[in-house]
């Protein structure tokens, strides 16, 4: 945790994240641009995407599966391929050549996928077989979601076994450290919620066990990195991709408490919800689990630079995550620094195609790249 006094933080305070000294409190956020060339792999113009954003305190990259089997939307980058390897090496090397941090986020989809996009036509698993509300994007356009497959207790430790593998592969590409992908209705989210998890084995029914898988990753992937250079997000309001739990607040306090004791880099959560009073849940203060968490503590969800820096000076967050505003603005330190005007987001660009919309936003100082 930063010593700096708290009246005086603000988004361009230096912080400690682990091992790391940050040059800022602006992370950007994990963001799913579907621009991954043939066999999910990270092309040079996912390179210079992330270079230009380089001026962030930490990149945290857009979810990259730790699995073939765990892929959920066509053109998004893997982490378990040597190919894909070799491509994220290069965007590593490009972010650390501007002296930036960068994260890679673990990402399983589970039963948010279809079998067009998997090995074989497999079906999608997931906690239990229960289908999600909705439409998926294939290759072939949209289709209604499949009813996916409940993972047998036999098969678990393999989910967890591609975790480990995909750990180990983001540590050859040479990042900084790793986020796991436990939020927004993808496979360790739906183990933990109620509404996607109905087992009745040593998987389900209780919080507790709800939440063994997640800790089961946590703990693989920390014996790859070492829990300092480990975080995790979560999105406890969250109702995007059919997600909801019957008490929300006793279910997350149990598991930011157990992730307390793994001595992670950062808790990420994202307040996405919130003002959807119900909609995943009986809602709740996330500032419970602000008090509860004993590390760096990420915040996300609408920010601009007037609520981030109320939100430091405050100690509601050390961090602030931003997603949009550096997807339109890869110089958005610098403009937040100058109060310059933002440029504006162009969403139809926003998943898939090529630079339009991806590296073609321009920067406050011409020429610089």
């Amino acid at each position: 945790m930063s010593q700096t006094p708290s009246s005086s933080i603000k988004v361009f305070s230096s912080i400690q994240l682990g091992p790391y000294a940050l040059k800022n409190r602006m992370a950007m956020a994990p963001m799913t641009r579907n621009r991954a060339g043939p066999g999910n792999v990270p092309q040079p113009l996912n390179a210079e995407h992330y270079k230009q954003r380089a001026s962030a305190g930490l990149i945290i990259t857009e979810g990259s599966q730790v699995a073939a089997e765990a892929v959920g939307y066509p053109a998004t980058p893997g982490i378990h391929s040597p190919e894909q390897v070799a491509g994220w090496r290069k965007v590593t090397e490009a972010v650390h050549a501007k002296g930036g941090r960068i994260f890679l986020q673990l990402w399983h989809c589970g039963r948010i996928s279809h079998p067009s996009l998997l090995p074989g036509g497999m079906l999608p698993v997931a906690p239990s077989a229960i289908a999600p509300k909705g439409e998926v994007f294939t290759p072939e356009g949209m289709k209604p979601f499949a009813t996916p497959h409940a993972l047998t207790l036999d098969e678990i430790p393999g989910v967890v076994e591609q975790y480990r593998s995909a750990a180990r592969h983001a540590l050859e590409a040479d990042f900084d450290g790793v986020e796991i992908h436990g939020a927004n209705g993808y496979l360790l989210d739906q183990f933990l919620r109620d509404g996607s998890n109905q087992r009745s084995d040593a998987y389900g029914g209780s919080i507790a066990n709800r939440a063994r898988l997640m800790l089961e990753v946590v703990d693989a992937v920390c014996a790859v990195w070492g829990a300092i250079r480990v975080g995790i997000r979560l999105s406890p309001l969250q109702p995007f991709n059919d997600m909801r739990d019957s008490n929300p607040e006793a279910t997350f306090v149990y598991v930011v408490e157990q992730l307390n004791r793994f001595g992670l880099a950062y808790l990420h959560v994202t307040e996405l919800g919130k003002d959807s009073p119900g909609a995943a849940g009986p809602a709740f203060d996330l500032q419970k689990l602000r008090q509860i968490w004993q590390s760096v503590y990420i915040t996300n969800g609408g920010y601009d630079l007037a609520r981030a820096n109320a939100a430091l000076a405050g100690g509601l967050a050390d961090l602030i995550s931003f997603g949009v505003p550096f997807l339109a603005n890869p110089d958005l330190p610098e403009r937040y620094a100058r109060w310059a005007p933002l440029n504006k987001p162009d969403p139809p660009t926003f998943y898939g195609g090529g630079e339009h919309g991806y590296t073609d936003y321009p920067f406050l100082s011409r020429g610089v790249r």
